[in-house]
């Protein structure tokens, strides 16, 4: 049986002599053992050491080259950025400009913010018309913090954005001292705001406001998609009256936050944004009628007492069929009889313009580069200048126009002349470009630059003179325009308190000329012309018989009513 409690023997293979055990006695070390002293060691290798110096040394220069950096390359930084922690900067508003019309009525100023925000807000005239013209603003706004980080307020349309740094002013500042928990623990100011520069327009409110609730209501009950005014000084270009319907709500878009009544603009097929009276291109019709009637007495092709047949159409042969004819017919069927000048444009008269514009059996015509010709001398292809931003440029249709317009077919022919002689094929115009045109007419000759800025900026550029025609034809063409009211197509406007001259227009336009564009163009008074006005209405159904001049009758009625000496200033 196995013994558990025997001990194991063990066998050494060594045997220790007695001397070298006394030898060890004698020579025992101060070592601490507890502390493993005395223990044989294998010593470090000299590469070890090496290395782990130069490694240590590495770590020290990046350290000593990081504090230099911080300390004395960009501690100047590092400790304006700490300020700043502490120190935060913060703008005093400065109040707004206010924006007034011709007679000191104010159209756009400051109110106390309600929402306790440290800047005014804006405010406008409640008077319906003035949304493009004026524009609207944008404010203020702020970070997480609660600083503010746009930090001014910003035109963004109209008059406001137009002259926005000199109706902004200057903000001032102030220092804010924050603990490290972003308590305020005082306030100190450095600069003080600087109001901005009031800004007086040369526009008449009263007359602008009425001009617009015309437009409106016969937009409304006519079923016109919209509508544009415009009423010029014309010696000097001021604008009296410049709207268009529909309009956006100026407070609406300058606090942003009604998302509905915001994104319904941007859907409405009226087009709410678009300003008519100088961004909106339009078919002019028969209102370039006095241009080419001007052209063709000025070049000897018609004299004052020449007169054209008008049956009611002209037919020219059909190049391909010439079985059948080509028929361009005047608006009223059976035509007008014997036609002079002034019973052309009374009337407006489409085959007369046809026989002077390409002529027609034994009436010679201007011809297509005449008629571009002397359309462009009233800048009807061009900017007017007027000191406000959004005007685009019209379109005078031309053989190289229609060349590139339609490079397929692009032959010039015959029947383009036609339909150019009477304000159609390729024409477009800008309301604002056509009273200017209509301003040269009144004024015999004098292209004025429109401008809505009075004070402080008002326009300085004197007028450019039309060459090239003589004076005596622009009497011919105001006695025809006055015509046009006492016995055209502008009856209507045949008040006894204001004599005007007026040319009426109506474009067809869209899919098989299934809806028109109605004009009303002139000036008064006729005896001695002070202002030009027109009055665009857009897209109705063609079938729709109360035009533009009827707006204009309701401006002279309401003028007539509230400030008669108007009409003789």
């Amino acid at each position: 049986m196995f013994n558990f409690f025997k001990r194991e023997k063990r066998i050494n293979t060594h045997s220790i002599d007695p001397d070298e055990i006394f030898m060890d006695t004698l020579n025992v070390s101060g070592f601490d053992t507890q502390q493993f002293e005395g223990l044989i060691e294998k010593s470090i290798p000299r590469k070890t050491v090496t290395a782990a110096m130069i490694v240590f040394g590495i770590i020290g220069t990046i350290f000593i080259v990081q504090l230099v950096r911080l300390q004395m390359v960009h501690g100047q930084k590092y400790f304006t950025k700490s300020e700043n922690n502490r120190l935060h900067h913060t703008p005093t508003f400065a109040d707004r400009g206010v924006i007034y019309d011709r007679h000191g009525k104010e159209l756009a100023w400051n109110v106390v913010n309600t929402e306790g925000e440290p800047f005014s807000v804006r405010d406008y005239i409640t008077d319906p018309g003035f949304a493009h013209l004026i524009g609207y603003v944008g404010y203020p706004t702020k970070d997480s913090s609660g600083f503010f980080w746009q930090n001014s307020i910003l035109g963004k349309a109209g008059i406001e954005k137009k002259w926005n740094t000199l109706l902004a002013g200057e903000n001032g500042q102030k220092i804010i001292e924050l603990d490290a928990n972003q308590h305020i623990l005082s306030e100190n100011l450095v600069t003080k705001p600087i109001q901005g520069t009031n800004v007086t327009l040369t526009i008449d409110a009263g007359i602008q406001s009425a001009m617009y609730r015309a437009i409106r209501e016969l937009a409304d009950t006519q079923g016109f998609e919209g509508g544009a005014g415009v009423m010029m000084d014309v010696h000097t270009g001021e604008i009296i009256a410049m709207t268009s319907y529909p309009e956006y709500d100026l407070n609406i878009l300058s606090h942003g936050d009604d998302y509905a009544t915001i994104a319904r603009y941007a859907t409405d097929p009226r087009h709410v944004y678009l300003n008519r009276t100088m961004s909106g291109l339009y078919t002019p019709g028969s209102t370039v009628k006095p241009y080419l009637a001007l052209g063709a007495l000025n070049e000897g092709i018609i004299t004052p007492n020449t007169t054209i047949l008008s049956t009611g159409q002209v037919e020219i042969p059909n190049r391909y069929d010439p079985t059948k004819p080509q028929t361009f017919r005047d608006w009223k069927k059976g035509g007008h009889g014997v036609t002079n000048v002034y019973k052309a444009l009374a009337e407006s008269v489409n085959t007369f313009f046809y026989s002077i514009g390409g002529g027609y059996g034994n009436q010679n015509g201007l011809g297509i580069s005449r008629i571009d010709d002397y359309i462009r001398k009233f800048g009807l292809d061009q900017k007017t200048g007027i000191d406000i931003d959004g005007e685009v440029t019209g379109n005078v249709p031309s053989p190289e126009w229609k060349l590139k317009t339609f490079p397929s077919d692009g032959t010039w022919r015959l029947g383009d002349t036609y339909n150019s002689s009477i304000g159609q094929f390729g024409f477009q115009v800008t309301t604002l470009e056509l009273v200017r045109a209509v301003a040269a007419i009144a004024n015999n000759g004098d292209l004025v630059q429109p401008y809505v800025t009075k004070d402080p900026l008002a326009k300085t550029n004197p007028p450019t003179r039309i060459t090239g025609i003589d004076p005596k034809w622009y009497a011919v063409i105001h006695d025809a325009m006055r015509k046009t009211v006492t016995e055209g197509t502008a009856q209507i406007a045949n008040v006894p308190f204001v004599h005007a001259a007026i040319k009426t227009g109506t474009a067809q336009v869209g899919a098989k000329n299934s809806f028109m564009n109605s004009w009303s163009t002139g000036f008064f008074p006729y005896e001695n012309p002070k202002y030009a006005f027109v009055i665009v209405m857009d897209k109705a159904k063609s079938t729709n018989e109360t035009g533009a001049t009827y707006v204009t009758r309701q401006v002279f009625d309401w003028i007539w009513n509230n400030n008669p000496n108007f009409f003789t200033e």
